[in-house]
């Protein structure tokens, strides 16, 4: 360990290890480069200077861009430790000169990201305008992910599964709905029966990524006839309303969608909890702190429109 923490103290820069990240993150030298503000050529030498000083190759190049070696896919979590620490520091040294700054990645949930997000980004901006903020839109699988990789500083989401390690901070209780085209004979119908939906035409967002859809499912053994699948809940929304199937999603998801589609709850009653994962609440940065907290007051309306 004291070899490992001395080599990197001595020769691991920050820079050079988030533009390798973020060749990877890619697949480009040339869009990593776009987002450190590097050419194709400058991201090279920082790479290669990287690959010297630690020994060996840490990305393969070929004609449809870069990926990492075997060793260099072994050394991402280092990078991402010297990244992540790096950030830290700043943060911290410019929440000690009383101005909070730094990088927040924030992950979410396509639902949470479109009804939330903008409005609490605006008040977040306000208050803190030198807090670069990168969003990461993802599934419930992608956001565990990230957070197991700690490459999130929080995410904005439906309660991840026991296999992540992580503080949870829970905001809201989001009920299930089921999507019927307008003429459908159900739209007769205040609520709609779990048990119907078996053998149902069904439209089908982003199958086995651990949607809510995907986790509703398999809680209740509910077997639908699924016609078609997607990778966009506003295609299969669109879908519905077309007439080529039912669906079902959380409430928040069409919160601001105007369409003909009709939305019935379901009986018994279905719900998802929403709410912030940060992958360990005692080492978040002073910005995170700060979001994570006014995330909570927007949420709860404790924050002037």
């Amino acid at each position: 360990m004291y070899v490992m923490t001395k080599w990197v103290n001595e020769y691991m820069d920050s820079v050079k290890c988030q533009a390798l990240l973020l060749a990877i993150q890619y697949g480009s030298l040339t869009a990593a480069g776009k987002e450190l503000g590097y050419t194709q050529s400058g991201m090279t030498r920082m790479i290669r200077s990287l690959e010297k000083e630690i020994g060996f190759p840490l990305l393969v190049r070929n004609k449809q861009g870069v990926r990492p070696s075997a060793n260099g896919l072994q050394m991402v979590p280092v990078f991402q430790e010297v990244v992540r620490a790096s950030q830290k520091a700043a943060d911290l040294g410019a929440a000690i000169q009383g101005v909070l700054a730094g990088v927040l990645n924030i992950g979410s949930y396509y639902s949470v990201a479109a009804a939330w997000l903008p409005k609490i980004l605006r008040h977040f901006q306000t208050q803190y305008p030198k807090v670069e903020i990168h969003l990461l839109e993802g599934t419930n699988q992608e956001l565990a992910q990230w957070i197991n990789e700690k490459a999130v500083d929080c995410c904005l989401a439906a309660k991840p599964g026991g296999d992540v390690a992580y503080d949870w901070i829970p905001l809201k209780d989001d009920e299930l709905v089921v999507w019927l085209p307008p003429d459908h004979p159900w739209t007769a119908e205040k609520e709609i029966s779990v048990e119907w939906l078996n053998g149902a035409p069904f439209v089908i967002p982003l199958p086995d990524h651990d949607t809510d859809i995907d986790r509703f499912l398999a809680a209740k053994q509910v077997q639908p006839d699924i016609r078609f699948t997607t990778t966009d809940p506003y295609t299969a929304y669109c879908m519905v309303e077309e007439g080529l199937g039912i669906s079902i999603n959380n409430r928040l998801t069409t919160e601001k969608w105007t369409g003909r589609v009709e939305l019935r709850p379901l009986v018994p009653a279905q719900s998802i909890s929403l709410g912030l994962a940060v992958p360990d609440i005692q080492e978040m940065s002073p910005a995170a702190s700060k979001f994570v907290a006014q995330v909570w007051q927007i949420v709860n309306g404790k924050t002037e429109k």
